[in-house]
């Protein structure tokens, strides 16, 4: 199996047991997700999720041809990484022992994070960018003793004029 990553971009009815259906389908074709994000849109009645799964080409378009199929789902597609707008939250609590601090944030400065919490023990920085960004910011705290993180997964949109929401352009791929 090829093990590529490929982003899904769907919008959903906002209703309960949505999320169930969907991730159900990628359990019953034994397909990891690897990183799904959900959050409301600009009509109150829809969803986008946004969802990371490994496979080749033909699996992928048979996920969507399947995702497009449920009736819960109004629109989905797989964004291109070069026409989309790619961004993951990441949290990291890391060992903060005061002779280290000034070394932890000018890490934190070169990667533009923020330090939103600071105790006599740790630091914990926020960071917002590409998941290439994230990677690299985990790996450089490593140093520094990562006491706890948690990301958000990836989100993502569709750069330009185009817009995945149209019901005509149902499991079109974007």
């Amino acid at each position: 199996m090829n093990n590529d990553r490929h982003i899904i971009s769907a919008l959903v009815t906002n209703e309960s047991g949505v999320l169930t259906r969907i991730s159900g389908l990628f359990a019953r074709r034994c397909y990891n997700i690897d990183s799904l994000t959900t959050c409301a849109t600009e009509h109150p009645e829809y969803s986008r999720m946004t969802i990371v799964v490994r496979g080749d080409e033909n699996d992928i378009k048979q996920i969507v041809l399947q995702l497009g199929k449920l009736p819960d789902c109004r629109m989905t597609g797989e964004l291109s990484v070069n026409r989309a707008v790619l961004r993951e939250l990441l949290l990291i609590k890391v060992q903060a022992d005061p002779e280290k601090r000034a070394e932890i944030e000018t890490v934190c400065r070169t990667y533009e994070a923020k330090i939103v919490d600071l105790s006599p023990e740790s630091m914990v920085a926020e960071l917002t960018g590409k998941p290439s960004k994230i990677d690299g910011f985990v790996e450089v705290m490593k140093a520094y003793n990562i006491l706890e993180l948690s990301r958000t997964g990836l989100t993502a949109v569709e750069r330009g004029g185009s817009v995945l929401n149209s019901e005509e352009n149902k499991t079109e791929t974007v």
